[in-house]
């Protein structure tokens, strides 16, 4: 059984996520409320898996419980929904140790689906293979890419491109079929088609060059790759992470 903390103001989405998680016979909630204060005190005696929380919080705020949480062993993971529309918001967010960023309304299936993903405990699919430690590592070193590089959580692109780096990691011959295998797997996954993931991915990067995170990307790869003026493909850029990941050794 997975443990989860719910913490949300809105009384009735709160009390229908956790009949849903309970529901499905794999979480166990384990501390619910609206208070922020009272909410770290469950999550530091409970020891959850992870905690689902809105920012706007009674007492202590989203942003002041993420904080707190920094550098408790054990940290659960933390998905945050929001109605919050500013972008910065997210951003905020994500710096302070959520690992995800949903926008309200959102259906509670996805919020599961993004528990699982979160902990390794997702549906294997074949594109990916079976989600093991090594998965998991993998996925947060391409998320901490995405936080430097300034590519909000909160966007389809941001997981469309996480899964196309994996992808062209496991498979580098993919990148030249970008158009014909990759889109389309990912399509398949999630549900979508691959024109939408395309524009998705394109966006995303479109995002992170417009915050003029520049210096950042070239320090990531030891040396100037881009400037202001040049924004690199959807091929380039998941090559290029992908290309970093097995240098070190994904």
């Amino acid at each position: 059984m997975i443990k989860i903390v719910l913490l949300d103001e809105n009384e009735e989405g709160r009390r229908s996520l956790g009949d849903y998680l309970k529901g499905t016979g794999k979480f166990a909630v384990v501390g619910e409320g609206c208070d922020g204060q009272s909410g770290l005190e469950s999550i530091l005696k409970e020891k959850p898996d992870a905690v689902v929380m809105d920012i706007v919080l009674e007492n202590f705020d989203g942003y002041e419980v993420l904080e707190r949480l920094r550098g408790v062993e054990s940290k659960p993971k933390v998905i945050v929904l929001s109605s919050l529309k500013n972008e910065g918001f997210a951003q905020k967010a994500v710096d302070m140790g959520a690992e995800y960023v949903l926008a309200k309304p959102v259906d509670n299936s996805i919020v599961a689906k993004r528990i699982e993903d979160l902990l390794g405990q997702g549906e294997e699919v074949k594109i990916t293979g079976k989600r093991t430690p090594k998965n998991r590592v993998l996925e947060e070193k391409i998320s901490n890419i995405f936080i430097t590089v300034g590519i909000p959580a909160h966007i389809k692109g941001y997981q469309f491109l996480r899964e196309a780096i994996k992808m062209a990691i496991e498979e580098p011959d993919i990148i030249n079929s970008i158009t014909k295998q990759l889109y389309p797997s990912i399509a398949t996954r999630f549900s979508t088609s691959a024109s939408k993931v395309e524009r998705a991915i394109r966006h995303a990067i479109e995002v992170a060059w417009n915050r003029g995170k520049i210096e950042n990307i070239n320090n990531l790869f030891g040396i100037k790759v881009y400037d202001s003026n040049e924004k690199p493909t959807n091929g380039e850029f998941i090559a290029l992470v992908a290309d970093k990941m097995l240098v070190e050794g994904a």
